[in-house]
């Protein structure tokens, strides 16, 4: 009697079959959209605040700029009533400026913070997704979200701020293209520097494994790096422009102004000493002297002193708004890249 042989059929994986990236997508909607929603909340209050004070800004503006003549006490009353709007356009523009950084504390510090935290990284890991798919699907859709939000809100900061930008109405303290208080409110830096604070908040988060001290760690890390970037590193993207004894333009970002003579630097207080004794009328207080006032300018000049000023045109306004967004994009994604690094380290 022969026996039949039966060939032995192969053990099939039981490993589970990776999950499609669109169910990843669908798992960080349902894990985070209460931060989306705060997000939401956040902007569109905000946006709501600007529109209508925008709109009244907008009229006054119009109403100056078309009043004829413009001389007569009328047009100065309606020019007076436009630059009365530029104080609380002063102090929204300081508020706005903690956008990026609340965004990227309550948004970005939390994906992977309370994962680790709570450790229920664990299971997740366990779904057949594999750590750096895993890593990627939280934090690339939550990016893009942010940015395209903070990319939109960006337009209408922009048209807020148009009628203080135009130069058509002129007035003390106003703005220029370059102003640290609106720059980065402008153009692609305020999307950019949301995308940075999100990525620094996400990397606080792996680097430190706790939501709330990720949190502060986010909101450090991101004041120091746009005040470094705001009082040392912007005025450096291009070489200033140098003139001497003359004003710059009136767009222009000045940076330094400083007196000499005969090749000499000369300090305020000898500028100071040389108006009280050949013109005391022009003579500010002690330790300088009155900025701004032709008439001491003139007389300095006249007396064999030269006045030099670097400055940055308004021009490169979005010559800036490029370079900054561009390197705060590298590093964004510097930043992400190292999270998932940790994150697969950690898996090791």
């Amino acid at each position: 009697m022969t026996a039949l042989r039966v060939p032995a059929r192969p053990e099939q994986d039981a490993s589970p079959r990776p999950l499609p990236w669109r169910r990843m997508a669908w798992v960080t909607w349902r894990q985070h959209r209460i931060a989306l929603a705060g997000v939401a909340a956040l902007l569109g209050g905000l946006a709501l605040y600007l529109w209508l004070t925008g709109l009244q800004i907008h009229r006054d503006w119009t109403a100056a700029v078309t009043c004829h003549p413009a001389s007569s006490g009328a047009c100065g009353a309606l020019a007076g009533y436009f630059i009365s709007d530029w104080q609380p356009a002063q102090v929204i523009s300081v508020a706005l400026q903690a956008v990026p950084a609340l965004i990227g504390a309550f948004v970005g510090a939390p994906v992977l913070a309370r994962e680790m935290e709570t450790g229920t990284f664990r299971f997740a890991w366990t779904q057949g997704f594999g750590r750096w798919r895993w890593t990627l699907a939280k934090l690339v859709p939550l990016a893009v979200v942010v940015a395209a939000a903070a990319g939109a809100f960006s337009v209408l900061l922009s048209w807020y701020y148009q009628p203080f930008l135009s130069g058509t109405v002129q007035y003390y303290s106003r703005p220029v293209p370059l102003d640290a208080g609106i720059f980065d409110l402008r153009g692609v830096a305020f999307t950019a520097w949301t995308l940075a604070a999100f990525a620094i908040g996400a990397l606080a988060g792996m680097l430190i494994r706790r939501v709330v001290p990720a949190i502060a760690a986010t909101l450090a890390a991101y004041t120091g790096l746009a005040l470094a970037t705001a009082l040392y590193l912007r005025e450096h993207y291009m070489t200033p422009l140098l003139v001497k004894n003359a004003d710059p333009p009136g767009s222009a970002w000045v940076l330094s102004q400083w007196w000499t003579k005969g090749g000499t630097p000369v300090s305020q207080d000898a500028l100071s000493q040389v108006l009280q004794q050949g013109a005391p009328q022009l003579a500010g207080g002690k330790g300088g002297i009155p900025q701004g006032n032709p008439s001491v300018n003139q007389y300095l000049v006249q007396h064999g002193y030269t006045l030099w000023t670097t400055y940055q045109p308004g021009s490169r306004f979005w010559p800036f708004q490029w370079i900054e967004g561009g390197w705060l994009l590298a590093l964004s994604a510097l930043l992400i890249a190292a999270a998932v690094w940790l994150v697969r380290r950690r898996a090791a």
